[in-house]
């Protein structure tokens, strides 16, 4: 009787055994697709090229305007222009021109200024160390001390103005081929329009009196 029970209890406990034994895993539903796609971001093409010319400006003067004159090449041969934009070619190579031919005279201005000045306060300095005696050397004999000291100082600021002028030119030509570059890119609708028109302005209206003021009237329609 006892070997019929025991018999029982390991049958039950087998089954509950067997019947926890773990199932395989689930594989994953590749049926199943997710939308990953994403809208396109909007790219500022004129801020792009605004920033190339600013650097190749930066780095030598004129280099802003020859890579907007190969944006205008580029445009011509993809065919996204009408006609061959010979015009503004041109002036693209004027500016480059203009860049060049100003910031030689300003070199130029520089040199001798900087010369002149060496040459009269050498003079001065000589005068200083010998009783006021002109230096034979320097062919100023016919200058006295306080127009010597005028002249010196006349060069001195002509050297600093055109030192000035050098930076301005400088900072023209990084400006004009950030300007040229983004414009490139500015597109302007046909609907756009400015209107400017005469007009009347009712400016006081107090104790029923109306004084009307001739005025402008700026209209713009976009």
């Amino acid at each position: 009787m006892r070997a019929f029970l025991l018999s029982v209890i390991l049958c039950i406990v087998f089954t509950a055994v067997k019947a926890q034994t773990p199932v395989g895993s689930l594989k994953p539903d590749t049926t199943v697709k997710l939308d990953t796609l994403e809208s396109p971001k909007y790219i500022n093409q004129g801020k792009i090229a605004g920033k190339k010319a600013v650097y190749r400006s930066l780095i030598f003067p004129g280099l802003g305007q020859i890579y907007n004159y190969g944006l205008v090449v580029d445009d011509v041969k993809a065919g996204r222009t009408q006609g061959k934009r010979v015009g503004q070619k041109i002036y693209i190579i004027g500016k480059i021109g203009a860049i060049y031919a100003g910031g030689t005279m300003l070199v130029m201005s520089f040199i001798d200024n900087n010369n002149n000045y060496n040459l009269f306060l050498r003079e001065l300095q000589y005068r200083k160390l010998n009783n006021n005696a002109p230096d034979p050397n320097n062919g100023l004999s016919q200058y006295d001390t306080n127009g010597l000291t005028i002249a010196k100082n006349i060069y001195k600021r002509n050297r600093e103005v055109v030192i000035i002028s050098l930076l301005g030119l400088y900072g023209l030509n990084v400006l004009d081929a950030y300007v040229t570059a983004r414009l490139k890119f500015f597109n302007v609708d046909e609907t756009l329009s400015l209107k400017l028109s005469p007009s009347l302005i009712n400016s006081n209206t107090m104790y029923g009196f109306s004084n009307v003021t001739p005025a402008l009237k700026l209209t713009l329609k976009l």
